[in-house]
């Protein structure tokens, strides 16, 4: 099983998440009451949608990580998965997502980051 097969797995037993066809049309993704939260397109790279505020707010931290891409102007962050640990960032950053988005009216979730984020594979010591 794939790290992004178990993320998507454990995501999709969230009671607040449901499956669906990315508005991007690649993958697949989990939606909240409010919109697309998560796309799911390869083995290995996730898009999730974050607030302004949240993306405002965590900038300093997200881009301190190697697992995380920030396209600047886009409300969608790519995560890579490379090991467990980003599984466990991802977990986080959608439970994030869906305590952002609680009280707020549902919005369309504006292009995600797929095709224009190239991910280079960061060297995991053995």
């Amino acid at each position: 099983m794939t790290l992004a097969e178990r993320a998507f797995e454990r995501l999709q037993a969230w009671p607040d998440l449901r499956t669906g066809h990315p508005s991007c049309g690649t993958g697949r993704a989990l939606r909240s009451p409010h919109g697309e939260i998560v796309h799911f397109h390869s083995d290995r790279d996730v898009d999730l949608h974050l607030t302004g505020r949240a993306i405002e707010r965590f900038a300093r931290d997200l881009q301190g990580s190697t697992a995380i891409h920030l396209v600047p102007g886009s409300r969608w962050v790519t995560v890579h998965l490379d090991c467990d640990t980003d599984v466990d960032l991802l977990l986080s950053l959608v439970s994030m997502a869906l305590k952002a988005y609680q009280g707020q009216a549902g919005e369309a979730a504006a292009t995600c980051n797929f095709r224009r984020v190239t991910v280079v594979p960061r060297d995991i010591p053995a």
